[in-house]
């Protein structure tokens, strides 16, 4: 793994109110027993959510020192309007949380928690050693998972809709890579048209009586250099010519690497990780950005 140094994260402020909403028309959780020692994982959640578009106010352009990789290269432009396959980081990109960080706090335990993410998406530990760390602070049950999808709706970045839309419109394949869960990507999946197959994330475990058990160590994105695997994977199993990662953090930075994604680009318009931005190929704040040099 590449070594990346820690990074300033620089919150932007979401003036959006929290939301406790219940989903609408949301059903009953599917559970599917793994064969082995009895363990029992959410891989399914209802079949569509009602989104919420978070309202977010990006960072003012004079206030960074990235000027020279937010107006991008005839060349940039170029290769992304060359990509075949787009590959998403979910917490901070496609949504406006981090969902380790959201479920920790609702189950008390937000603060140490997110003390945690910003070193992880700094790149200042490994991935696998902060993931087992934040987990281990608050130890989710399989009820209070349950509680907290029917209580908190996705919260979806402005303008990931349609940038998604106008991808699929351009017959360019959308992937979501995340360190985050399955258990709360599955619902962002579903509402913005992405199979299943086509989401690379880790997966909670939890035993017969619901009790917390861990995570899959068996998924690619539980551990350092993940994501990178997964973007060399997709692009071996499908042969795809160009690809692109989008994302906030050193793990989105790590993608770009031979085999894998030929550009990146640092959605900075929750988060700005000074250290990944600066490596970035291209520095975005709004995804309007994207979908309008595609035209």
């Amino acid at each position: 793994m590449e070594a990346i140094t820690t990074s300033r994260v620089v919150p932007v402020q979401l003036p959006c109110r929290k939301l406790s909403s219940l989903f609408a028309n949301s059903s009953c959780i599917e559970l599917r027993r793994y064969p082995c020692r009895g363990l029992v994982s959410i891989m399914n959640h209802p079949k569509l959510l009602r989104p919420v578009t978070a309202s977010v106010q990006p960072q003012e352009l004079s206030a960074l020192g990235h000027e020279s990789n937010v107006v991008p290269s005839k060349e940039i432009i170029d290769l992304w309007r060359s990509v075949e396959a787009v590959c998403f980081d979910v917490d901070s990109t496609v949504c406006v949380d981090e969902g380790i960080d959201e479920l920790a706090e609702f189950c008390g335990a937000g603060k140490a928690v997110a003390e945690w993410t910003a070193r992880a998406m700094g790149g200042s530990v490994p991935f696998e050693e902060a993931l087992a760390a934040r987990l281990s602070l608050f130890k989710p049950s399989l009820s209070k998972v349950e509680e907290y999808l029917e209580k908190r709706p996705p919260r979806l970045s402005p303008g990931i809709e349609e940038l998604v839309k106008k991808l699929r419109a351009n017959n360019i394949d959308v992937y979501l890579i995340s360190g985050g869960f399955r258990q709360m990507i599955n619902p962002v999946a579903s509402i913005l048209g992405i199979p299943r197959e086509n989401i690379f994330a880790n997966n909670l475990l939890f035993g017969n009586s619901g009790e917390f058990l861990g995570f899959d160590e068996n998924e690619p994105t539980s551990r350092s250099g993940g994501k990178a695997k997964a973007v060399q994977q997709i692009r071996k199993s499908r042969l795809y010519k160009t690809m692109a990662m989008i994302g906030d953090g050193a793990t989105d930075l790590e993608a770009r690497k031979p085999g894998g994604a030929d550009l990146f680009i640092c959605y900075a318009g929750v988060q700005l990780r000074e250290a990944v931005a600066a490596k970035a190929d291209w520095l975005i704040f709004k995804f309007e950005s994207l979908i309008n040099s595609l035209d």
